[in-house]
């Protein structure tokens, strides 16, 4: 609320609040990680029901991570202009939007279980198993969403420390209670699948009420009194004016990623086996570049705010030149090792060898890969929501899948590979190209957004 964002150094204040995001990022990763490894030791049937529920649970992460990005963009501007009664109107009617879809979810979610997942191909031996972990799972939906959008609101604030620490606590609450109420220990039964979703809730609980407590008695950014309905109206149009869009972007990722291990599925189980070890490893790779764009949506949506743009674009360009630098390191690291790191995971020489071909060719793209983050992650924090979705349906839909089919065709496995490299380049290269121009579109004179308080200058007018 200080709006220290807009006046300590960019390298530094970039820094600063990336580096906790590392942690955080890779904590979210462990929270499902957990889960998994847990939950296989019961059995296939229970590992089966527990992966039928991925499409769901992702679906409904992606809308509270939509809902995140809308609420912290309209709240970091407000924190760059000063408004702050503004912030806090804002960050409250965030909050009260989160507590109303938590309701439309649950409701909807818990009428249409059988069906939805017999449609997604559960059987009769497993849908009873579904059934069990999804009544908990939705019945506290309400921990997953909120908190997503109090934590929003903190790093909106410029603050990623706490928010980092606060997935972290909830990582490890769900780790402790895994065993325990799955296997049970001494006078606690042992609840199987049910009890990996209680595991879940409790520690989904503590996000909630740390962000809650943080965001009132630290950063002073909530009112505890009815919002006049037209306010009220305004400040979830605003947050869904992002959201919604920033909502299509995140579920886009999970059904790509369908299509393509289906294509791959076609090729035998070690062609899945290896695909799999090889998105593992990729998916901590991207850590640091995952915790970039994160970072620099709260500093770019102050400094517009407060008309900061130099910094804007310092902050940027700083920020793409560390992606392609890292991205090369990536790419070295991963070549020269793939064949050791995959055989970490497997011994099969043909898992070993497919995950090798991905290692070795996907990292090349890795730099523009992260040009495409952390612009999306920058015009969303702009409130311009329709960059980023293009960019990820563009990579993800128009390119990957369509090429990877063309390339498994012409080159086998290797195509499909091909294709993800040939996806990340070109719409990274896209990402640099929009970035620059939306830049030099940005028109002299500032002016006043109609009824929201919050100063733009019209960039990015797409």
């Amino acid at each position: 609320m200080n709006r220290t964002l807009t006046q300590s150094p960019v390298t530094p204040t970039l820094v600063r609040l990336t580096l906790p995001m590392i942690w955080g990022v890779f904590a979210i990763i462990a929270f499902s990680l957990a889960d998994t490894y847990f939950v296989a030791q019961l059995g296939t049937r229970q590992l089966a029901a527990m992966s039928f529920t991925f499409p769901v649970v992702t679906l409904l992460g992606s809308v509270s991570m939509g809902l995140g990005v809308g609420a912290a963009s309209v709240i970091a501007r407000a924190i760059g202009v000063g408004e702050r009664d503004r912030v806090r109107r804002l960050t409250t009617n965030s909050l009260s939007l989160a507590l109303l879809l938590v309701a439309l979810l649950a409701i909807a979610g818990l009428a249409t279980i059988d069906p939805v997942f017999t449609a997604l191909g559960a059987g009769p031996d497993v849908l009873p198993l579904v059934r069990e972990y999804m009544t908990i799972w939705y019945g506290g939906v309400l921990f997953l969403v909120v908190p997503m959008v109090g934590t929003s609101a903190l790093r909106a604030a410029g603050d990623t420390f706490i928010p980092s620490v606060i997935m972290t606590v909830a990582a490890l609450v769900n780790i402790v209670l895994d065993p325990l109420l799955i296997f049970g220990f001494g006078p606690v039964p042992g609840l199987g699948l049910k009890g990996a979703a209680i595991a879940t809730v409790i520690g989904r609980a503590t996000t909630l009420i740390a962000s809650v407590l943080f965001l009132h008695f630290r950063e002073k950014m909530l009112l505890w009194k009815l919002p006049h309905p037209k306010d009220l109206v305004a400040d979830w149009r605003l947050v869904l004016h992002v959201g919604i869009p920033a909502t299509g972007t995140q579920a886009i990722a999970p059904i790509s990623t369908a299509l393509i291990t289906g294509l791959i599925a076609t090729y035998g189980a070690p062609a899945v086996a290896g695909f799999g070890i090889a998105t593992r490893v990729e998916a901590f790779a991207l850590i640091v570049l995952m915790a970039l764009s994160a970072s620099i949506g709260p500093f770019v949506g102050q400094n517009w705010g407060a008309q900061r743009y130099d910094r804007v674009y310092r902050a940027i360009r700083i920020s793409f030149i560390f992606c392609l630098i890292w991205g090369l390191l990536l790419t070295v690291i991963l070549a020269a090792g793939s064949e050791q790191i995959a055989a970490q995971f497997d011994t099969n020489s043909q898992v070993v060898a497919i995950a090798s071909t991905y290692l070795t060719l996907v990292p090349i793209s890795y730099g523009t890969l992260g040009l495409m983050l952390v612009a999306s992650s920058s015009f969303n924090a702009l409130g311009k929501p329709l960059p980023s979705l293009t960019m990820t349906v563009g990579r993800l839909l128009v390119l990957y899948v369509p090429l990877a089919y063309l390339g498994s065709f012409l080159f086998g496995i290797t195509g499909i590979f091909a294709a993800a490299c040939f996806a990340n380049l070109v719409v990274g290269i896209g990402a640099y190209w929009w970035t620059q121009k939306t830049q030099k579109a940005r028109s002299a004179e500032p002016v006043i957004e109609s009824g929201v308080g919050i100063r733009e200058s019209g960039v990015g007018k797409i």
